[in-house]
């Protein structure tokens, strides 16, 4: 499973088999049950993070008691990674969304390998460069967009990234809660209900159990207006 997962990350595809099997070794796997914390900010930060199943949400606690969702982490994602580098204590907090894996490697080795494939330094300045910009972006529009555009561009966001397609639909095929939902985009649990009660009946999104399910077109229609 280490080495499927490094195949999975961004970082990792310019590795060949025989370097990934070479690397594998300093990482291990560990599993995390619903709600379980990776770690918590402020925790020291001793290892560099990649999901391997599952999804790890990335959190800030305020200090009015309420958590702010920050980012969702799917299976190639890598977090934790910008604390590791500067020996800073973690951020933020990850937490498991569901029954979820991950690998890791302590600092000590992920500069070893870094020394020994100069290109990985490369590949992974460029991964939180993007986070970095995505990050810029979702604080514009948090400043500047209305609550649905905010809403209508996370979920399509999210059915472009990890969405399974289902007929004329793409599925989130993990559990998300309006308050969730609602955490990431920075708006009152009440105002999310209300905005996707709207878009469903606009047959924008559907829901099926506790799975939401997005027609990206009919999104994107509605943010090109």
């Amino acid at each position: 499973m280490i080495i499927e997962t490094l195949k999975k990350c961004a970082t990792f595809t310019s590795f060949t088999q025989k370097e990934l099997e070479s690397v594998s070794v300093l990482f291990e796997k560990i599993n995390f049950k619903k709600n379980e914390y990776i770690f918590l900010e402020g925790d020291p930060s001793e290892w560099f993070y990649l999901v391997s199943k599952g999804e790890i949400k990335i959190l800030k606690h305020s200090i009015m008691g309420k958590d702010i969702i920050l980012e969702l982490m799917s299976p190639g994602d890598i977090f934790g990674g910008v604390a590791v580098l500067d020996k800073k204590p973690f951020p933020a907090s990850a937490q498991a969304m569901e029954h979820a894996a991950v690998i890791r490697i302590n600092r000590q080795n992920l500069l070893k390998i870094m020394d020994e494939y100069p290109g990985l330094k490369l590949e992974i300045v460029k991964y939180f460069s993007d986070k970095l910009r995505d990050a810029h972006d979702l604080l514009k529009s948090i400043a500047t967009e209305r609550v649905e555009r905010r809403i209508a561009s996370m979920l399509l966001k999210l059915a472009e990234k990890i969405g399974v397609q289902d007929g004329d639909f793409k599925k989130i095929d993990f559990p998300l809660t309006r308050q969730e939902i609602a955490e990431m985009v920075g708006t009152t649990v009440e105002t999310c209900i209300r905005t996707i009660t709207k878009f469903q009946k606009h047959g924008m999104i559907k829901s099926s159990g506790n799975r939401l399910l997005i027609k990206s077109n009919a999104l994107k229609k509605f943010l090109d207006n």
